[in-house]
């Protein structure tokens, strides 16, 4: 075929996507009457312009081809130039140049005047100051300043590198709105979704579906909508967005992350997962701080300690973890809470203002009028520490205005009192109780069948009384003094202690009674005396 034929092959293709050109741009939906623009495209140079029979209506433009049209000049080898229609189409090597900031180039290009749209078909590439966009369809609209491609892109920016099968970048707007199998490659991370906005002048890409953010140090960040700043690795998620990391899983309704600080924070129904631990914390508000270990929960807190056989729930108005030596074999955490604190197990349960739970010597301090019921048992005193072996209850130290009460009946309770106590329990049941000073004791005294001898009043400064399933098998006082009363003779000053209270209307019922906050009635709390400063309440007291 010579070069007539070639002519015509060329007129023929061009005539072709001419017609996919409009197609595409008619495509796209208008909500108002479309501007057109009045001015001429001009033909500024070219080496050959002749016609040729078989597309009279087109000027044959060849060698060096130059044309202008409303601020956009345009670069290419040859071209066919429709005067009448203000439209043309440029082959090989065509840049098309508008203002200092905007390049397209590609093997051909199709523009309409009227409608300032551009279809460049072959090796297209969109460059936007620093911001380059590569693929093999780009249809730019220089009216809307929008850039479409229909098969598969690549746009760099900087460090990022996106992909996706659809796209479109309004250079004025710095905005590239990625669509399926969308892919954002990181030296810091990978992102991976279906639908993606990003924005070039921040470099934030905003999340508006199902996305996955995995990080160099190995943080995964899953979010169906919010912003994620990839310079910072700053993100600002919601619905139920998930940032993890070593075996600690955050979610919340709204959730704040920041990768190089390694902070976290979530508000609205947040629950922190720490799967190493065995523990969770829940609350309306949590933080996280990666290299300071702090876990800190406020508003509705509840801290879930699932390392025993049953679960432990502690409740209070600030909950603060915090774990020392992370990865490392010595790794150990201490658990806060302040104010109004309640805790509930199936074993037992507590009341206190202040807590600290020190994992390395497995104790927990109870500070502020503290109260410990296991099954029919409850002891207080001015302060508790729970010491647990494999976290089941050691032994209990009560110091201060102690008291220990077991309920017989509405109306009958063995009692202990002294200025310090100490209860050994073994498979979760008290087995040895020693009180030392000042001990007060009032005792039941029970034949083997369960019948009551008598009311036993005793004071000693020291005794020791030894279990046996549940019931008293040895009893030693140290110099006792007292007398035994006999069931219809006991009198009623006899029969409770002084300081005496049953708290069974402040004993948290289930797991969901730890909310509903109840103190003490007013003349059964202890008596002032030193307070005990709780370690550590501040933020900044790590």
């Amino acid at each position: 075929m010579g070069k007539r034929g070639n002519i015509g092959t060329k007129i023929l293709i061009g005539t072709l996507c001419l017609s996919v050109f409009y197609v595409v741009f008619a495509a796209v939906p208008e909500d108002k009457p479309r501007k057109k623009s009045s001015e001429e495209v001009k033909l500024l140079h070219a080496d050959v312009l002749y016609k040729n029979q078989m597309d009279v209506r087109a000027d044959v433009l060849v060698g060096h081809v130059k044309l202008y049209h409303d601020g956009m000049y345009l670069d290419c080898d040859s071209a066919r130039f429709y005067k009448d229609e203000n439209t043309f189409n440029a082959y090989g090597h065509v840049k098309m140049v508008q203002g200092d900031t905007l390049t397209l180039t590609s093997d051909t290009l199709l523009y309409n005047g009227p409608m300032m749209q551009a279809h460049a078909q072959g090796n297209a590439v969109l460059t936007h100051k620093k911001t380059k966009l590569k693929t093999s369809v780009i249809d730019y609209d220089r009216l809307e300043g929008i850039g479409f491609y229909p098969m598969h892109g690549t746009l760099y920016d900087g460090d990022n590198v996106l992909n996706s099968d659809y796209g479109q970048y309004t250079p004025a707007l710095h905005e590239a709105i990625f669509k399926d199998n969308v892919v954002l490659e990181n030296p810091k991370f990978n992102l991976k979704t279906n639908e993606l906005y990003y924005y070039s002048n921040t470099k934030v890409a905003r999340i508006v579906s199902e996305t996955n953010i995995i990080s160099s140090d190995s943080t995964f960040v899953y979010a169906l909508r919010g912003d994620y700043n990839t310079q910072t690795g700053q993100a600002n998620l919601m619905d139920r967005s998930h940032v993890y990391k070593d075996m600690r899983d955050i979610v919340g309704d709204s959730l704040y992350c920041d990768d190089e600080r390694g902070v976290s924070e979530a508000f609205g129904d947040v629950v922190l997962i720490d799967v190493e631990n065995r523990c969770m914390l829940t609350g309306n508000y949590c933080r996280y701080e990666e290299k300071t270990g702090l876990a800190l929960a406020t508003d509705s807190a509840v801290c879930y300690e699932f390392s025993g056989a049953d679960t432990l729930y502690v409740h209070g108005d600030t909950l603060k973890m915090i774990t020392y030596n992370q990865n490392t074999d010595s790794m150990y955490r201490d658990l806060f809470a302040y104010h109004k604190v309640r805790m509930f197990r199936n074993d037992f349960q507590g009341v206190c203002d202040s807590l600290v739970s020190h994992e390395r010597d497995s104790c927990t301090y109870m500070y502020g009028q503290p109260i410990l019921w296991n099954e029919g048992q409850q002891v207080f005193g001015e302060e508790i520490r729970v010491y647990n072996n494999d976290s089941t209850v050691d032994w209990i130290h009560i110091i201060n205005q102690a008291m220990t009460i077991e309920m017989l009946d509405s109306v009958s309770y063995n009692q202990v009192s002294s200025k310090e106590m100490f209860c050994y329990f073994v498979d979760g049941v008290i087995e040895h109780n020693n009180a030392k000073g000042n001990v007060y004791v009032c005792y039941y005294m029970e034949e083997d069948d369960g019948s009551r001898i008598g009311l036993n009043y005793t004071e000693t400064p020291d005794l020791s009384l030894y279990m046996v399933n549940k019931k008293v098998s040895k009893v030693w006082m140290l110099t006792p003094t007292g007398v035994m009363y006999p069931p219809f003779a006991i009198p009623e000053d006899r029969r409770y202690l002084v300081g005496f209270a049953w708290f069974d209307y402040i004993r948290p019922k289930n797991k969901d009674d730890i909310f509903g906050w109840r103190t003490k009635k007013e003349d059964q709390m202890l008596k002032k005396t030193e307070k005990k400063v709780v370690p550590k309440q501040h933020l900044d007291e790590l």
